[in-house]
């Protein structure tokens, strides 16, 4: 599956954004979901995952009550609603796929990604 994420930008604190992530290949429906982030010189870190169906979601304690994940499977698409943003939240933030594993936290457990699109939160 090819995926292609979307919606970054420069945004004050306090505001929102939403980042979008475009599936294409093989069947989206059947993949777990999850956005991750990597802000400059760390390390690339969970922020939220969904379940193929759409039933459980996941996130990081950082971003929790402020982000949203959803997905749309007619469309094939993922969605990371973003509000309250804070300057720490600055980082390139990348979409992912991964389909059989039992937990959803980790880089390696998913086996596909987008490119990344960057979000600025200046305080």
């Amino acid at each position: 599956v090819q995926l292609q994420a979307s919606g970054g930008g420069l945004v004050q604190a306090g505001g929102s954004l939403r980042l979008s992530c475009a599936a294409s290949g093989r069947t989206f429906s059947i993949y777990a979901m999850g956005w991750f982030r990597q802000a400059p010189g760390k390390e690339r870190e969970f922020v939220a995952a969904i379940s193929w169906s759409g039933g459980s979601t996941m996130y990081a304690d950082s971003v929790k009550g402020r982000f949203t994940i959803s997905r749309d499977n007619t469309n094939a698409a993922v969605y990371l609603q973003m509000n309250i943003l804070k300057p720490e939240d600055t980082a390139v933030y990348y979409c992912a796929a991964q389909i059989g594993r039992a937990t959803y936290y980790n880089t390696y457990q998913y086996d596909y990604w987008g490119q990344g699109t960057e979000v600025t939160v200046s305080s």
